[in-house]
């Protein structure tokens, strides 16, 4: 792969390198990592002195041309193909570029959350409390660290999915623009696996089962939090399972989400009446154990499983934080009870739709990535639970069809079962 496109003799040349002066009508061979995208986009990417202004005046005077034809700026480019590009333009190299000034003890902490890389892709393990992208008031995240991971003439390793802040776990990285649009695609199609771990207040009475509860941003916090929707909200589903239980005060539940809305976990276990330890944000006061249980949040990106530009499944698991561990400890939890295998779900949209999805998931990346930009809004106060029979609405039952099955046995000699204490109010 090369930094910018192949120049017609397959030289992978810098385009500017390539054309010697503005005279000259110069072609290039659109690479693998610009397969699928716009042709206005392939400009940006790669002759970015070159304005959209006059992309579009050579796109209606027949000057652009890709394989000998006419091509208009929303014209997408397939790897192969040649792309003809007019003399004009601002003549001249791409200057180097810019580098986030990191400190030594900035690249101890990238590589701190390094679980393993290679040519396309770099996987960490986001510690919580570490947003994932910068905003209003956020200095310190995940991509400000990423040049600790690229040289000076390598492509910027680029974001495609993100974590919520307090949230820890895997974290995929792409190196290329060409393996960022790869793994955007298996998520927006949904053939990318994602098992989450979490603790949860109480125990659920249906052990595993599907909560369908459609998601919605809630009015009056610009956009910052959610709320179950049936009307106006965008279908959302998680397939969870009791793991294990500390009498009736706690339970170790894995999450799997078959979409991808913002904050869906959150969401669906408070709406059935069981919140994640330490969310006070959807929990309220009802969200905190007493005793020593931590007070961060409990949730953590345990293993993902997706597809890769080089062949074999990308497939990785990420460590427990310091604190979950701890309660997982305290609680009398044993990790080796779960490998934390993904269900098949629904499986991949057909391919005809996944296009359409994969923009339409890039639109909404692109908005959540301003709306986090915004300073956070404060919680509301405390929230209203949903009753058993509007959570047994939602919550649709495993094998057993909605009937409780077997819980599992409560440890002997763990913590003392117990309610859950009024605490202090968490982050919100």
């Amino acid at each position: 792969m090369t930094d910018g496109p192949e120049h017609k003799d397959g030289s992978g040349e810098n385009p500017w390198d390539s054309a010697k002066s503005s005279a000259n009508v110069r072609q290039f061979t659109v690479g693998p990592d610009d397969d699928d995208i716009r042709l206005d986009r392939w400009f940006k990417r790669n002759l970015p002195q070159i304005g959209f202004g006059m992309i579009s005046r050579w796109a209606r005077t027949g000057q652009i041309r890709v394989d000998g034809k006419r091509a208009k700026p929303e014209d997408r480019l397939s790897a192969g193909q040649t792309l003809r590009v007019p003399p004009g333009g601002e003549a001249g190299k791409r200057g180097p570029r810019k580098r986030e000034e990191l400190t030594d003890d900035d690249i101890a902490r990238a590589d701190s959350m390094l679980i393993a890389q290679d040519k396309a892709s770099i996987t960490l393990n986001k510690p919580p409390g570490l947003a994932t992208q910068g905003g209003t008031g956020t200095r310190d995240h995940v991509d400000r660290l990423l040049d600790a991971f690229a040289d000076e003439k390598s492509p910027r390793p680029r974001l495609v999915h993100r974590l919520d802040k307090d949230t820890s776990g895997v974290l995929l990285i792409a190196r290329t623009p060409g393996s960022a649009a790869f793994f955007s695609k298996r998520f927006s199609g949904r053939s990318a696996k994602k098992v989450y771990w979490a603790l949860v207040v109480g125990v659920p009475e249906v052990h595993e089962g599907i909560i369908e509860a459609p998601l919605a941003k809630q009015p009056g916090t610009g956009g910052e939090k959610m709320h179950v929707d049936e009307k106006e909200g965008q279908p959302a589903k998680t397939k969870y399972r009791v793991v294990d239980r500390a009498g009736n005060r706690a339970a170790w539940v894995e999450l799997q989400p078959f979409t991808g809305r913002t904050h869906q976990l959150r969401v669906h276990m408070a709406a059935i009446g069981h919140p994640i330890v330490g969310d006070g944000k959807y929990g309220g006061q009802d969200a905190f154990l007493t005793g020593s249980i931590s007070r961060k949040m409990h949730l953590h990106a345990r293993r993902l499983i997706i597809d890769h530009p080089d062949g074999a499944p990308l497939d990785v698991m990420a460590e427990l934080p310091d604190h979950f561990a701890g309660s997982m400890e305290q609680l009398g939890f044993d990790e080796n009870d779960s490998d934390a295998r993904p269900d098949e779900g629904p499986g991949p949209m057909p391919k005809d739709l996944q296009k359409k999805v994969a923009r339409q998931h890039a639109k909404q990346v692109r908005k959540d990535m301003r709306g986090e930009r915004r300073g956070r809004g404060g919680d509301d106060g405390p929230k209203k639970k949903l009753g058993k029979k509007s959570a047994a609405k939602f919550a649709k039952g495993g094998p057993a069809k909605g009937k409780a099955q077997r819980k599992p046995a409560t440890r002997r000699g763990g913590p003392a079962s117990g309610g859950t204490g009024p605490g202090k109010g968490g982050r919100r």
